[in-house]
């Protein structure tokens, strides 16, 4: 579990498929383009609205800030890891050449779940968006196929998101053809996204009503997360989606003039506009519109909601849109967008685990090219499956927590990382370094495990079932077949010893995160009649937990005995 991925082994393989001759040619102003074009994407589209709504009220503009502050220490790490491995790769290839396969594995897997569960929270937004574009021309789509039947918001009669499954279904068949965006394309989307943003600021700014920013933070609800202070770092935990993206930039240092210098210019310059806009677009968002207008379904729409009460309100007191074109002109825009941002999370979804398989970590139906398409196409269908339930029957809010909850933990363990490094490898050649080691690390865990913890409860229990689910699928298949196992009896019994302890320790935690959720949210229900008990997640969860207690504890004894032996 702890073998590693030589550099001159990296080197090679970026030779072979063609990306280990990359030309130096990105300046920090191609590096900060390229970063404001990767986090400026569907998060500020679709949970910003919710998050104010539920979380933080017009606050959600300190939530930003925030969030910007967690992502600044973990791109300062990430940067190092880009300039220190002489070969582009994501976070899983830097940790199996440096930590180990183990480290290498949970990083990988939770990249497969931010990917996934943001690819159908993309979805969901894209659905909710499309009925608002298909309302103003009058066409609309029947209620109960475009809700799952789970949300909160839910009346009863709801079957699936179809549009949802749609553009999951047209994005994946599109990937599968291996339809590539060229950077011309790729440059347009981009300067659509950024053109949205400033003109939402610039037109809605004189519409903005001063009323609705009183209060500024409103007053926590007597429940945590709901308002207060609580409600603001919960909030900077899920707007914390919004700002997925800004590694892209990390993973050019390999193009990058001079990395060294410019690095940390492409990363904090482009987090710095980026946070700014956030920031601008809230404080307009919040402005024109109550927060409290984008609770329910249409939260995750909240481009719509505030364009359509940019106006004077009537003599009835309804508000009379003062652009009526820039709704479907800017919802329009949007869809474009998040087709683009779907078709890149599914592919980055596909890749990583094509990757691992190419590792011997997973079974080699995940990196099978088709023989036409020259693509993973059965790891594609898979996926599109399995991306399809997600965006059909969870809640937009539970993919969106999800999503910030698994990009939270990977830059935890990017941070981490640099750590161990400076004492493993301190003579690795390293075109940038992190400054303040290890107290910019130190704070970069910090503030995001800070937001971690402000998460719901219910979004740490699922976390932990997926990990769980990750630890089954090494100790049963990873350890084996792995293509840098040594086969030694002693060395696999070790490891499948050792990862079944860390097994045990998430399944006891997961027991103990579930008691204490259902302890909590019994409490909301005895203040409030309305709260819906998730006791199915509850019951889920204990035997789940208990399970997976009694089977390490199994393979533990049976490690043991193959030691002993």
């Amino acid at each position: 579990m702890n073998f590693r991925k030589s550099i001159d082994l990296l080197t090679k393989e970026a030779e072979e498929s063609g990306e280990g001759t990359l030309k130096r040619t990105l300046g920090p102003v191609n590096l900060v383009a390229l970063g404001i074009g990767a986090i400026i994407g569907a998060g500020l589209f679709s949970i910003t609205g919710s998050a104010a709504a539920n979380n933080a009220g017009p606050a959600i503009t300190i939530s930003f800030i925030i969030a910007a502050v967690g992502c600044a220490f973990a791109g300062l790490c990430y940067a190092e890891f880009a300039s220190m491995i002489p070969v582009a790769g994501s976070a899983y290839t830097y940790s199996y050449a440096t930590m180990g396969e183990f480290v290498a594995w949970i990083i990988g897997w939770d990249l497969v779940l931010e990917y996934a569960v943001g690819a159908a929270t993309v979805s969901i937004s894209w659905s909710r968006y499309l009925v608002k574009f298909l309302g103003y021309f009058n066409v609309g789509l029947p209620h109960e196929l475009t809700m799952s039947p789970f949300d909160s918001t839910a009346t009863g009669g709801e079957i699936m998101n179809l549009p949802a499954v749609f553009i999951v279904v047209l994005m994946s068949l599109i990937l599968i053809k291996g339809t590539k965006e060229s950077a011309v394309i790729n440059g347009v989307i981009v300067a659509v996204k950024v053109v949205i943003v400033l003109i939402f600021i610039f037109l809605g700014w004189k519409y903005i009503n001063t009323e609705n920013y009183t209060p500024y933070i409103p007053s926590n609800t007597g429940k945590f997360g709901e308002y207060g202070i609580s409600g603001i770092i919960r909030a900077a935990g899920i707007v914390f989606f919004a700002y997925i993206g800004f590694d892209a930039v990390s993973t050019a240092a390999q193009e990058a003039k001079n990395p060294k210098k410019d690095m940390p210019i492409g990363i904090l310059v482009s987090l710095f506009i980026c946070t700014i806009l956030y920031i601008l677009f809230a404080h307009v968002m919040t402005g024109v519109a109550n927060y409290e207008l984008f609770k329910g379904q249409d939260g995750i729409a909240p481009v719509a909601v505030a364009i359509d009460n940019m106006g004077v309100k009537n003599a009835a007191g309804v508000v009379a849109p003062a652009y009526p074109w820039l709704n479907k002109a800017i919802i329009l825009a949007i869809l474009g967008g998040y087709a683009s941002v779907i078709l890149v999370m599914l592919m980055g979804q596909s890749r990583v685990f094509f990757s691992m398989s190419k590792d011997g970590l997973l079974p080699k139906v995940f990196s099978n090219v088709h023989s036409k398409f020259g693509t993973p196409a059965k790891s594609n269908l898979l996926f599109m499956v399995f991306v399809s339930l997600f965006a059909a029957f969870v809640p937009a809010n539970v993919v969106g927590e999800m999503t910030s909850i698994g990009t939270l933990f990977a830059f935890i363990l990017v941070c981490i990382g640099i750590m161990i490094l400076r004492k493993r490898m301190p003579d690795l050649p390293r075109a940038f370094k992190v400054p303040l080691v290890p107290l910019i690390p130190i704070l970069g865990v910090l503030v995001c495990l800070g937001m971690m913890v402000f998460l719901p409860l219910d979004t740490w229990v699922r976390l932990l079932v997926w990990m769980i689910i990750g630890i089954n699928v090494y100790l049963f298949y990873g350890i084996k077949n792995s293509l840098l196992s040594d086969n030694v009896p002693a060395t696999m019994s070790k490891s499948s010893k050792t990862v079944s302890y860390i097994g045990l320790v998430l399944a006891v935690l997961l027991i103990i995160v579930a008691i204490l959720h259902h302890h909590l949210s019994l409490q909301a229900l005895e203040l409030d009649p309305t709260v819906k008990l998730d006791v199915g997640l509850y019951y889920f969860s204990l035997g789940f937990a208990a399970l997976h207690v009694v089977i390490y504890i199994f393979r533990i004894a049976t490690a043991k005995n193959i030691q002993a032996k």
